[in-house]
């Protein structure tokens, strides 16, 4: 990775001592250390990289009763541990004091997994295909809205679903978020607009779940600080505008055995192996539970009204989008 044309380049660290060797490589200044609550709103501390030898052979202890759903009072010792192979150059920040980040494993003083990290609880189910030699992939579809600041809804642009709006600055925010996205690594597979005014889709390629958790959050932060450069505010909420579609995550989701699609059936009527549909009849079965952890706010549920592609119902189909589960009929790859 290095510094050309103002450009950060994409690292790829598998090590504790490539993690050092970037560091003096690139000057790197601070380190900042990514983690989520229980929410999913991102969490962050940064610390001096001559901090991070130890941080890397014990982590950082925090106190865990002030993150959201982390513990109570009297259990609230908690130790964030870096790991090295989410390092990257933060390109939103001054090339002669680089700032890097890392995503990070919470644990208990024990050293044990910490039960209510998000991404061990993700990290603990991988774990369970694993075993059965899967590999899930997701490639997620996020929406998201320009507005001209934090305090109002007035959006940068009057266009819809795929419109070729002429050079505004909405296209400005999403052409500098993807090559910012492209410098740490991050492949997009294409960008338009969406249906409501100043609404905006941003697809990333798809890849294994862990990696793509980490991905997502580094994708929201990216897209609100490079609208935050150009003065304006990018906002994820579910349905900040009465009367126009609100913004969704649509999640492609395939489970991998090598190279064969293990939902794939050619020979079945609708290309669904017996896998495949076990799968779906298992999001169905469990939508009400998985819906309180993904829709958790009440504006969630002002989104999920009928009349703005927005699923209602739990139910399966294959070209309708407002379906709760959809199974595309334009590809049997993913």
């Amino acid at each position: 990775s290095t510094w050309e044309g103002g450009q950060v380049m994409a690292l790829q660290t598998k090590s504790c001592d490539q993690v050092f060797e970037a560091i003096d490589k690139f000057n790197v200044r601070f380190v900042r250390i990514w983690f989520t609550d229980i929410l999913g709103v991102p969490k962050s501390f940064a610390i001096n990289p001559n901090e991070l030898d130890g941080a890397f052979s014990e982590g950082m202890g925090f106190d865990g009763s002030s993150i959201e759903g982390f513990a109570r009072i009297h259990e609230s010792d908690m130790v964030a541990k870096p790991d090295p192979t989410t390092f990257q150059l933060i390109p939103w920040r001054q090339q002669e004091h680089a700032v890097a980040r890392m995503f990070c494993d919470i644990q208990n003083p024990d050293g044990s997994p910490y039960e209510g990290d998000p991404r061990y609880v993700l990290k603990r189910n991988l774990e369970r295909i694993k075993d059965k030699d899967y590999r899930f992939l997701v490639g997620p579809e996020l929406e998201f809205f320009y507005f001209k600041n934090e305090h109002c809804t007035e959006g940068l642009d009057s266009g819809g679903y795929f419109d070729l709006t002429t050079a505004d600055n909405a296209s400005d925010l999403r052409r500098d978020t993807i090559l910012a996205l492209d410098s740490m690594g991050i492949d997009v597979e294409y960008s338009h607009h969406e249906v409501a005014p100043s609404q905006h889709e941003i697809d990333l390629r798809y890849k294994d779940a862990l990696d793509m958790a980490d991905t997502v959050m580094t994708y929201k932060i990216t897209v609100k600080e490079i609208a935050r450069r150009y003065g304006y505010h990018a906002s994820f909420m579910p349905k900040p505008i009465f009367g126009q579609n609100g913004s969704g995550m649509h999640v492609h989701q395939s489970l991998f055995q090598g190279k064969r699609n293990v939902m794939f059936d050619a020979g079945d009527p609708y290309h669904l192996s017996e896998d495949g549909k076990h799968y779906i009849a298992g999001l169905l079965k469990h939508a009400p539970e998985i819906t309180a952890v993904t829709n958790q706010w009440v504006n969630s549920y002002k989104r999920l009204v009928p009349g703005y592609e927005a699923p209602v119902y739990i139910c399966w189909a294959r070209r309708n989008r407002s379906a709760l589960v959809r199974v595309p009929m334009y590809s049997a790859l993913i």
